[in-house]
């Protein structure tokens, strides 16, 4: 019986051995608590890879796990990404890392010895933290616990392909060319310039949305080949305030959608953002307001 035991645990040490030697997918992981919503965990990532040439996303299984490769000098690094909701205001990451040419060798090293790989693991795991941190200070978003009926409302626009980050670009870009055609031939303006998302592919983070600025409807509206025309048909829909810059007012979105899935509400992820704050006119980001609409399914 003895002997049983002992084989036992021989038996066990050294499975536990080739598991982590051979069969263990990463080599080292690191753990992040963030308070803020996953959608901007998932953002957050993209645009901290981004940011850095030597770093592109391997694949995106779904929303909450992204797979990174960055490559430093002579060594490829893989990342995967795991995030988790913890509740409504907290969200854990979980960073699995892997050096794909000197996985062995880190394997045989980390137990004895501060390696260089976790000391470049640390340090480049710590630099997406504080770009996040730093990121959360810059925008605020608050979910209205309230339905809300946007009307109806007649509006000339114009339709815009982009990706959710350059969403704002292309505003810029088209609101001198909507604002003066309607100023230039006496259009009554009849509220705030809004966007209406049309198509929204989460999978590659691209866009289709319509420009839009409420006009009174005459039989004398200027044609050209940029500018449309539509009745905006009102909808019912969650609510959020967003505080920051437009470019990354998409976080709203992500929250909206939080919020719609703890109240058991269907939505159709077409947001609706209303502008209350001109960009040009600078100042403190926070203080620019904008009104973000996620439709209910009728």
């Amino acid at each position: 019986m003895r002997n049983k035991i002992v084989y036992l645990v021989a038996f066990l040490l050294l499975g536990s051995l080739v598991w982590y030697l051979f069969i263990k997918p990463y080599d080292y992981s690191v753990s992040i608590v963030s308070k803020t919503f996953p959608g901007t965990i998932n953002q957050s990532i993209k645009v901290w890879g981004n940011t850095n040439k030597n770093t592109v996303i391997l694949q995106e299984k779904d929303f909450l796990n992204i797979d990174q490769q960055l490559k430093f000098n002579d060594s490829i690094f893989q990342y995967q990404w795991k995030i988790t909701p913890v509740n409504d205001s907290t969200t854990k990451i979980k960073v699995y890392i892997k050096d794909v040419d000197h996985s062995l060798g880190n394997r045989l090293k980390i137990p004895f010895f501060d390696t260089g790989f976790e000391k470049r693991t640390k340090s480049t795991v710590l630099d997406f933290n504080n770009a996040l941190t730093e990121h959360l200070e810059k925008f605020k978003v608050t979910v209205v616990d309230t339905l809300q009926q946007l009307p109806d409302t007649y509006c000339a626009y114009i339709p815009i392909k982009a990706s959710q980050l350059g969403k704002a670009k292309g505003m810029m870009q088209n609101y001198p060319i909507l604002s003066t055609v309607l100023v230039d031939n006496n259009v009554e303006l009849n509220g705030r310039p809004f966007l209406e998302i049309t198509d929204w592919n989460r999978k590659v983070d691209s866009i289709s949305y319509n420009f839009c600025y409420p006009i009174i409807k005459s039989d004398s509206l200027p044609q050209n080949d940029i500018i449309k025309y539509k009745k905006f048909e009102g909808l019912k829909a969650i609510k959020a305030i967003y505080n920051g810059n437009y470019i990354t007012s998409d976080r709203a979105w992500y929250a909206l959608l939080d919020y719609a899935k703890k109240n058991g509400m269907e939505v159709r992820e077409r947001p609706i953002e209303v502008f209350f704050s001109n960009p040009n006119f600078g100042g403190n980001e926070l203080d620019w307001i904008a009104e973000i609409y996620m439709p209910l399914k009728e």
